[in-house]
């Protein structure tokens, strides 16, 4: 034997009040049944408060209501906090796209692009914008050819120093003994022999105490000759 389909309930108000209050009855406890049947299955907590028409209440919980209204209001806390972090945020990315498009759009009028919606007033002062940004340019470039060239300027009296030191050595070791005459030292710096130095030579071969064996034999020892 079929058995015949149960009747479809219209979800509605119910009119009739004592059959408004059965129904009531009865579905609560369907409800909280369930709620336990979830808990126990599932581990989890629940907690069911119920106002009737009449403002009757019915609660129902796995545990302390007071605790799982605590723990809802906590989380509650937390996601609006976390909401208004998350709006700001998105302000704050809104306004760095606009202000990204506005340097994007200064940028293109100052390589000479989208320049037709601009007036006179706009193109004039966008033109000082660039003559100025021009004179930096040129006067940072100044400044830096400037340092270079006393850089440079510098290099080269180091190495003309370290030339002249150079020079000396070579015009020590040439007198063989370590006896350096002026003579020498004009010489290795690229000049002739000196008056003086002639004059010194002259001194040591024209001895007027001694004969000229003698006088050879000091000159020789003085120069350093065998």
């Amino acid at each position: 034997m079929v058995k015949p389909a149960s009747k479809k309930i219209k979800i509605e108000k119910i009119d009739n009040l004592p059959a408004r209050q059965v129904t009531y009855s009865k579905r609560r406890r369907g409800l909280l049944k369930k709620a336990s049947e979830l808990s126990i299955l599932c581990d989890c907590e629940f907690s069911v408060i119920i106002f009737s028409a009449t403002g009757k209440l019915c609660e129902s919980s796995s545990s302390s209501t007071k605790d799982i209204i605590a723990r809802y209001q906590s989380h509650t806390d937390k996601v609006e906090n976390f909401d208004q972090s998350t709006r700001e945020l998105q302000l704050h990315c809104i306004n760095l796209n606009k202000e990204l498009a506005d340097k994007s759009r200064v940028l293109r009028q100052i390589n000479g692009e989208d320049l037709e919606g601009l007036n006179i007033d706009e193109l004039q002062s966008l033109e000082k914008d660039i003559e100025g940004s021009l004179d930096r340019v040129l006067q940072t470039k100044d400044e830096k050819f400037i340092s270079e060239i006393l850089a440079l300027e510098a290099k080269g009296a180091e190495l003309e120093q370290e030339n002249n030191q150079l020079s000396r050595e070579v015009a020590m070791l040439s007198n063989g003994n370590g006896v350096i005459f002026e003579s020498d030292i004009s010489l290795a710096e690229g000049g002739s022999v000196s008056e003086s130095g002639t004059d010194a030579s002259s001194c040591f071969s024209t001895g007027s105490s001694v004969d000229d064996d003698s006088g050879a034999d000091t000159l020789s020892l003085k120069l350093g000759l065998p």
